[in-house]
């Protein structure tokens, strides 16, 4: 077989890339080594900037978000047993999204099927080749069979412990991490939201996120020891504990019932750069993870994908190379601000082992300056809503 670019990984990043390349009229194939089952059951991230609902209007996938999406124009941070809204839409004069990754997947492998392109699913041992040499290619087992792909562009989008980025030589790669010492407790309940908008709350106890899916399905976190089990949360145990950290209308308003999902998901500040070798791009959680605490996840996914689907359309169509060879200093510089906003949404938020004494007089000190300067409110609400691309 051959395409001019070959998709590693089937998640948003890999499908909004072949969405876009499939728009500007460029042939691609898309290898995922799950099945679409699998890619489906992952519960992520929920929250959409407009340039990300932008282009999944530019795919031709967001119809339905635009149906059953919940339009947010701001948030509320808890501390001190108060809640402070910050207003998005009127210090930036842009909304927010509600609308699980999930469903981003869902619509994005709708539209790919009915444009008939190729979807490779249970691929085995996907392997990029000579993505250094100018003949780049990409080898897969299918049903006990060998395939090979030629190219002329590998898409690394197989997230963080894919094959993509594991296969550039060390000495080619620069990585930056940062492990945080706990981790959060997430439940998916059929339960109507708290609040109509996300509650970020600072409490001694440690954080907890009040968020939601649609207006009859909430997600609830909570931050946890690292080496907690989730078999350690029954719900009983977890809707007690996230009560302890609520204020008090939040806890008369909230509305319990059985989990429908339970998990424990580390926190990781997480950059390779650059971004390119040779022929082979990395975008999405193959390249870069954030905490999501800033919602940033899957938003920078998308402007991965948008950069790079806009660079190979700038190559075939324009004969340039100009937005290939920028295209990982462009991509990074975004990276970098959204990296540094998680991290300070994080700090902020969250109880580390040193938050006692001066380190949680600062945390509200810091809290209570962003809630009444107009100036550190705008700041947060630039990041939030997400910078331009």
């Amino acid at each position: 077989m051959r395409t001019k670019v070959a998709i590693i990984g089937a998640g948003p990043a890999g499908l909004l890339l072949g969405q876009l390349l499939h728009r500007y009229g460029i042939d691609n194939i898309i290898l995922e080594r799950h099945t679409g089952d699998y890619v489906l059951g992952r519960i992520r991230a929920g929250l959409l900037e407009e340039g990300t609902v932008a282009l999944l209007d530019e795919a031709g996938a967001g119809q339905r978000a635009h149906h059953e999406g919940l339009v947010h124009d701001g948030i509320e941070l808890a501390f001190g047993g108060e809640r402070h809204r910050i207003d998005i839409k009127a210090q930036t004069g842009k909304t927010m999204m509600i609308y699980g990754q999930t469903e981003v997947t869902l619509d994005l492998m709708n539209a790919r099927q009915a444009a008939g392109l190729t979807t490779v699913y249970e691929a085995a041992d996907v392997t990029p080749l000579d993505f250094d040499a100018g003949n780049p290619r990409v080898t897969y087992v299918k049903d006990g069979k060998t395939h090979e792909i030629a190219c002329d562009f590998i898409a690394g989008c197989d997230g963080f412990h894919g094959v993509s980025r594991a296969s550039v030589k060390p000495s080619a790669i620069e990585t930056f991490e940062r492990v945080y010492p706990f981790g959060w407790l997430g439940i998916l309940s059929e339960t109507p939201p708290v609040s109509h908008e996300l509650i970020y709350n600072n409490h001694a106890r440690g954080f907890a996120l009040c968020t939601m899916r649609s207006t009859h399905r909430s997600r609830y976190y909570l931050q946890c020891p690292l080496d907690d089990r989730v078999e350690q949360w029954p719900d009983d145990r977890f809707w007690d504990e996230l009560k302890r950290r609520l204020d008090q209308k939040a806890v008369d308003s909230l509305i319990t019932g059985p989990s429908i999902e339970k998990s424990i998901a580390p926190l990781r500040s997480f950059v390779a750069e650059p971004m390119r070798f040779g022929r082979m791009f990395l975008a999405g959680d193959a390249a870069h993870i954030v905490p999501p605490t800033g919602a940033k996840g899957l938003n920078l996914a998308a402007s991965d994908a948008h950069y790079l689907a806009v660079a190979l359309r700038e190559y075939y169509d324009e004969k340039s190379s100009a937005g290939i060879d920028a295209y990982s200093r462009t991509a990074l510089a975004r990276v970098w601000k959204a990296v540094r906003f998680s991290w300070w949404m994080t700090t902020m938020l969250h109880k580390f082992p040193d938050t006692d004494g001066i380190g949680a007089r600062i945390q509200i000190a810091e809290l209570d300056y962003v809630v009444s300067s107009k100036a550190a409110s705008t700041s947060l609400a630039e990041n939030y809503v997400g910078l331009p691309f």
